[in-house]
């Protein structure tokens, strides 16, 4: 089975591009979902971070406060690894589960959609690494029009992550969303006549 990265920052349109190669049949991994399902009220992990970051962030329904838990944990570079240090070991395992379990069904491809691909060096473990790639000033714009994000807060998520210019330079394929969404699906297009069925 080919594994294959997709990354990419904040606001990029890496979800999108999933979608896409899920539409063509690939199996997709998703390592923000897994993000959610491990802080389900109730789970270890959801614990361990309220017990790190503050109870107070535990709604009364027992749900996160995750717009809370954001602004305290992308605060500053010390916080932001906290919160790793947390939630990362267990994204890891799930995702592990996930490409074991599509391996078993025989499918042929499965794509790890992991906004941390890179810093966490996990491209190396890639069959093929694919970034989308949207200039920082376009991806605020974007943050701020369509997720409602703060300007700040979207340049401060923005700065917590990997430099563009690194990411591409792991990249095998480079998938350009600067413009119009029509111009991405002729290079998902090319980018599944590379990685084949």
């Amino acid at each position: 089975m080919k594994r294959i990265g997709l990354t990419g920052g904040i606001g990029s349109g890496k979800s999108t591009v999933a979608a896409m190669l899920g539409e063509t049949g690939y199996t997709i991994v998703d390592a923000d979902k897994i993000a959610r399902e491990i802080m389900k009220p109730g789970s270890p992990v959801l614990g361990e971070v309220a017990a790190t970051f503050g109870a107070d962030l535990i709604r009364e329904d027992g749900t996160l406060d995750r717009a809370g838990l954001a602004r305290r944990a992308f605060a500053s570079e010390g916080e932001t690894e906290k919160l790793n240090a947390i939630t990362h070991p267990a994204i890891r395992a799930d995702a592990e589960r996930q490409f074991a379990a599509a391996e078993a069904r025989g499918d042929k491809v499965a794509v790890y959609d992991m906004p941390l691909l890179v810093e966490q060096g996990l491209h190396n473990d890639m069959d093929l690494t694919v970034v989308v790639d949207v200039d920082a000033e376009e991806r605020v714009r974007r943050l701020v029009s369509s997720r409602g994000l703060d300007e700040d807060d979207a340049r401060a998520r923005i700065a917590r992550q990997l430099d563009d210019a690194t990411r591409r330079a792991a990249a095998d394929f480079v998938i350009d969303n600067n413009g119009p969404k029509s111009q991405l699906a002729p290079q998902v297009e090319r980018l599944v006549e590379i990685i084949g069925t």
